[in-house]
Formats: structure tokens, sequence, C-alpha cells
């Protein structure tokens, strides 16, 4: 299900299409669900910020080679993923993540961080959150992009059968934590 915008005119571009104005359209179309799917593996405010704004560089920087062989949304949400993976495997990221496993346990949340926690007031949300990263984005690419298991698979790079399979054991998961959950608080 493509956005907003139809984007079918990007397989005909030329040299003289404007880019700068075809970026905006993509933009203002998928600069949420970009943020929301790089924020969701990362889980971090900033870094789903400096992603976003690489995602889009590539994006505007590869327009000519977008082949329609998948959705406008795949394609991006590919992107996004491969530069999520990039970014994680950094040593800046492994720097950034130790400096912030061993930040004093005094210190108190961010501004970013309250609002962070106000927006994921529902409990599934924060649930899914505490899940393995190849769960967490199996559920996000189903149930919040609504993409079929062939884009997901697509995009994840697997199988349908291994989506198949990631997408009963996220449920699963989710499961055992609601009850692990409900348990607790008795």
């Amino acid at each position: 299900m493509e956005s907003k915008v139809n984007f079918d005119y990007l397989k005909y571009l030329s040299k003289s299409s404007d880019k700068k104005a075809i970026l905006e359209e993509l933009m203002t179309a998928y600069g949420k669900d970009v943020w929301n799917y790089a924020f969701s593996i990362t889980r971090k405010w900033d870094q789903a910020d400096d992603i976003t704004q690489e995602v889009f560089i590539k994006v505007y920087r590869n327009l000519y080679t977008f082949r329609n062989e998948s959705s406008v949304k795949t394609w991006i949400l590919t992107i996004t993923r491969n530069m999520t993976l990039d970014y994680r495997r950094s040593a800046f990221y492994r720097k950034v993540s130790l400096m912030s496993f061993i930040a004093p346990s005094g210190v108190q949340p961010s501004t970013e961080q309250a609002v962070i926690e106000k927006l994921a007031v529902n409990d599934l949300w924060k649930l899914v959150l505490q899940l393995p990263v190849k769960y967490r984005e199996i559920l996000l690419l189903y149930a919040h992009y609504q993409l079929s298991m062939k884009e997901i698979a697509q995009i994840l790079g697997v199988t349908e059968g291994t989506v198949k399979s990631r997408l009963f054991h996220a449920r699963k998961k989710i499961s055992k934590l609601k009850e692990n959950q409900s348990n607790g608080s008795d």
C-alpha cells in the first residue's frame, strides 16, 4: 500500500527531472516512517535523526537507480534498515553505546527521553521495544507499516518462510512478556 502520493513517475526520471522537488515529496510522504523505523531499531532519538538524514541523502543520490521492482516505500525502508545496521556496526555507535552504558546512575533522563516515555504510553509498544531487533522489526513492518510478507522479506533480505517464522516467534514472545507482566502485577 503506497503512501499518500503516487510515485510511479520515478521510473521515468531523466537528468532534467527536479530531484530536489522529488526528494521533498518523498521526505513528506516517508520521513516519519523512516525516523520511526530507525528509532525502533536503535531506540535512540539522536541516532534516528542522523540515520533519517543519511537515508534521504542516499535516496537523493540514488533516485535514478530506482527500478520500480518494489514500491517506493519498500525501497526507502530497505535503505533505512541497511543504514541503521551500518550505523550500529560502526565504531561510533559502539563508543556511544558504551558511554551511555557506563553513565552515572544518578543522571536524570533527558527531555527527549521523557517525551519518548510519554509517547510510549501504549503497553504493547513498550513490550515490542523489549524484543530483540529481529522480532521488533518484523512486528513493526507487519503491523505498523502493513507490508506484505514478500515486501518484508525483500527489506530484510530473507525468505518469506523466515518472515513467517519470525512473526510467529515475535508474537509468542510478546504473549510471554504480557503474561509475565500480568503475573508480576498480581
